[in-house]
């Protein structure tokens, strides 16, 4: 009797699942609920500035990463170019990129890519981990990337590998406070760190007062020299004048001397480059009378294609033998406001003088470069990262993931697996308002004018069931766009959060027969979201919304915008 009972149990549960409809699992009275799959999702950037300045044969396009990919820092062996960029609560942690000739570059994914051993699980978007540097040391053939992680009491740390390519090795705690630090390694092999740090207790002078130490590095220990501590610059260029967040230190060695160079003025409008010389390490530091080497902080803000921000440097000789430096920019929309976050740009750099000067650093920046002699432009093909407009298409039909994918405070891996219809996203029980890792999966948003759609299988079987897309600037200012259900009905619901306070935008009621199509649109400020129920007519939810609270104007912070393919089982977007 009890085998028939089970068997007809087993049936029972057959049959639901094959109809789709949700069941209740005969041991533990759940719900099974069966979880969304994305597919043919397409991004497609339109900025003008692009159209309006098409590429000759030996040009590149600047910025060489789009989107959120601030604070670069560069490193060269032989003919090997490495690059990182600050990530923040994003996982895998600090991206990191290759290339042979500094216009050609491959995503490696992420630095800080063990959850076990990097975990931003519990912080805001714009905490995590930033400020990296990375520096190839020639005396042991070692490359250090060193970065400060604001998540399970890290702190300064140092990770190792003799080929960037093949992975790090665990993060080493380094005992010093502060932020920003880099290690430099002189010609006799000795190491020294530099960072940014508070004033000594008692001596702070005004709000932003900063000040540069350096210390002696034990490269055998892998640990800073207790007691060589050293305050190389008070404040910044000139104290007198009250100079704010002297930071992101690299020291570098030219002719027998000394180049300290950093960002001062803040990473907002005021930002800039300066640059220090001395005849020691461990100083004293002159600055240059030409400071600052880099800023566009001095010309009009209602300039035409304005680029701004423009700071936090590294220097690197290219493959012409030419200096060039990374640095961050930002290009702000129509309304003046930052959605696509602070990129990395790169400019050559004259350093046929005692200081080196950015060129073109001092006057309005253009989107295009000359490219270092005897290199071919091959971004977006065979491989290597876009740039300029682009479209990128993902089908989810193979295991290995695009890089440009990414986590938000966990690895993509613990919520996502790819089927043969797409990619299915098991729905955690966090909202995307909530400090926890979130089951989304992200991709920047890398234009000011942009479209983004994909293709969604999904029957929500309750209000608390949701899938579809999420505009995100922080768990505090975004836009939910998806599927959730309200009674016994489907609806479609556009809600906006802005400073933590949610509202409906619009809802409508959707008879979902098959695949059912998302896309969102940008044209600077203005978005766009809409859905189609036969997968080619879109309609329009919600008319034109602003995209202010996708800005860091609005909603603060230091990421840029992310678009995502989002599901939860904590929905509290309720339709109206």
């Amino acid at each position: 009797m009890k085998q028939r009972q089970l068997l007809f149990l087993l049936g029972l549960l057959f049959l639901f699942s094959f109809k789709g409809v949700t069941v209740k699992d005969t041991i533990t009275g759940k719900q099974k609920i069966k979880s969304p799959v994305f597919s043919n999702v397409i991004y497609q950037g339109d900025d003008a500035i692009y159209k309006n300045n098409p590429l000759k044969a030996d040009e590149f396009y600047s910025p060489i990463l789009q989107g959120c990919y601030p604070d670069p820092a560069i490193t060269r062996k032989g003919d090997d170019y490495y690059m990182v960029c600050s990530s923040f609560a994003m996982f895998p942690g600090v991206p990191i990129f290759h290339s042979k000739d500094l216009v050609n570059w491959t995503d490696l994914g992420g630095v800080l890519n063990n959850v076990n051993e990097f975990n931003p699980h519990d912080t805001g978007i714009s905490q995590g981990v930033y400020a990296p540097g990375i520096t190839y040391n020639p005396h042991n053939d070692t490359f250090y990337m060193i970065v400060t992680a604001f998540t399970g009491g890290l702190g300064n740390i140092i990770v190792k590998t003799k080929d960037p390519m093949k992975g790090w090795g665990s993060p080493i705690k380094l005992d010093f406070g502060g932020i920003d630090p880099c290690i430099f390694f002189d010609d006799n092999g000795k190491g020294y760190i530099v960072h940014n740090d508070a004033p000594d207790k008692g001596k702070e002078l005004y709000q932003g007062h900063r000040v540069i130490k350096v210390w002696e590095y034990d490269v055998a220990a892998d640990k800073v020299i207790p007691g060589t501590d050293k305050i190389i610059v008070d404040g910044g260029v000139d104290l007198s004048k009250k100079p704010i967040w002297i930071e992101a230190p690299h020291l570098y060695k030219k002719e027998g001397r000394y180049y300290l160079m950093c960002a001062e003025g803040g990473t907002g409008g005021n930002h800039s480059e300066v640059i220090f010389v001395s005849d020691s390490p461990k100083g004293p530091f002159v600055p240059s009378s030409n400071n600052p080497i880099l800023t566009q902080r001095y010309f009009p803000k209602d300039r035409v294609n304005k680029v701004d921000w423009a700071g936090h440097a590294d220097l690197v000789v290219g493959p012409d033998n030419k200096y060039y430096g990374v640095f961050l920019g930002i290009r702000p929309n129509d309304k003046d406001r930052v959605n696509a976050g602070r990129e990395t740009f790169m400019l050559p750099v004259d350093w046929s003088g005692v200081f080196p000067v950015f060129e073109n650093g001092l006057v309005p920046m253009g989107p295009k470069l000359k490219m270092p002699k005897g290199v071919e432009n091959k971004t977006g093909k065979e491989g290597f990262f876009p740039n300029g407009n682009f479209t990128f298409t993902e089908n989810f039909t193979t295991e290995k993931l695009d890089y440009r994918w990414i986590g938000l405070r966990g690895p993509r891996e613990n919520f996502i697996s790819i089927t043969k219809k797409g990619l299915e996203i098991k729905p955690f029980e966090v909202n995307i308002k909530e400090i926890k890792p979130t089951s989304t999966l992200f991709y920047r948003q890398q234009h000011n004018t942009f479209s983004f759609s994909t293709t969604l299988d999904y029957q929500p079987s309750s209000e608390k069931d949701l899938a579809g897309i999420v505009c995100l600037q922080s768990e505090r200012f975004n836009y939910v766009f998806g599927v959730t259900k309200k009674g016994n009905d489907t609806y479609i619901v556009l809600q906006r959060t802005e400073n933590g306070q949610s509202t409906i935008v619009a809802s409508a009621k959707i008879d979902i027969k098959k695949s059912l199509r998302l896309q969102v649109k940008a044209t600077g400020d203005s978005y766009e979201f809409g859905y189609a129920l036969n997968g080619v007519d879109f309609v329009n939810l919600g008319g034109s919304v602003s995209g202010d609270i996708l800005s860091t104007n609005v909603a603060g912070g230091f990421t840029g915008a992310l678009i995502g393919l989002y599901a939860t089982a904590a929905n509290d977007a309720q339709p109206e």
